[in-house]
């Protein structure tokens, strides 16, 4: 059982973190209050204290799922997105934005992948926050001068989400046929490189120049 004096986490982030990684593996309706409770080395009385219930729990960690995404969108909104397509750019400092954000290990993904292929309210709210802060991403390349909207605004921003969620969907399948974890630092070194080449310059596009990180 895990002590909630772990690191510098106060009792109610360390119960929403347990509640993610257990969420992530069974699903929602297959943990239960207490069992949140025990990973979280609490007991089952606090967690209602602070939730109130196992569903006020869960739109806890859908806005810290959301929370997550908010910062590695406007981060790649900014400065540094602009970097990241420039000409020549390497693939560095995109590995950079998801490690800060989704360490190893990070149970997010997973309970990513629950949220968006289920039927539920909670889903679809996620995906449409989602689709907004990727238009909002959008917005802020074209502002600053490094991308088009293209003729349908909503049609790019809704595609380059359904790629950047693809790699947390299918990311297991990924690295089974890759050999890495996609959204580690040298998959992501990897991924990254690919992926920005495309955006640049299409199919045609060739990678910036650098040392091999895998088989061809």
């Amino acid at each position: 059982m895990r002590s909630v004096a772990e690191g510098d986490r106060t009792a109610r982030a360390v119960i929403r973190d347990e509640a993610l990684r257990l969420f992530a593996v069974r699903g929602l309706e297959g943990v239960t209050v207490r069992q949140i409770a025990e990973a979280a080395g609490v007991s089952a009385a606090l967690v209602v204290h602070h939730f109130g219930s196992k569903d006020g729990l869960r739109q806890e960690v859908d806005q810290y799922v959301l929370d997550v995404f908010e910062g590695m969108l406007g981060e790649l909104a900014g400065e540094d997105g602009a970097r990241l397509v420039e000409p020549g750019a390497s693939s560095g400092l995109l590995s950079e934005v998801f490690g800060r954000y989704l360490p190893e290990g990070s149970p997010l993904p997973g309970y990513l992948r629950r949220l968006l292929l289920g039927d539920s309210e909670a889903g679809r709210k996620v995906f449409q926050r989602l689709f907004e802060l990727s238009r909002g991403a959008l917005d802020g390349l074209v502002a600053g001068g490094v991308a088009v909207a293209g003729r349908d605004a909503e049609v790019r921003a809704a595609f380059l989400l359904a790629n950047d969620l693809a790699v947390f969907l299918l990311r297991d399948r990924i690295a089974e046929t890759l050999g890495v974890d996609p959204l580690s630092g040298d998959g992501m070194a990897r991924w990254g490189a690919e992926m920005l080449s495309v955006y640049a310059g299409g199919l045609r596009a060739s990678p910036p120049e650098g040392p091999a990180a895998g088989p061809s």
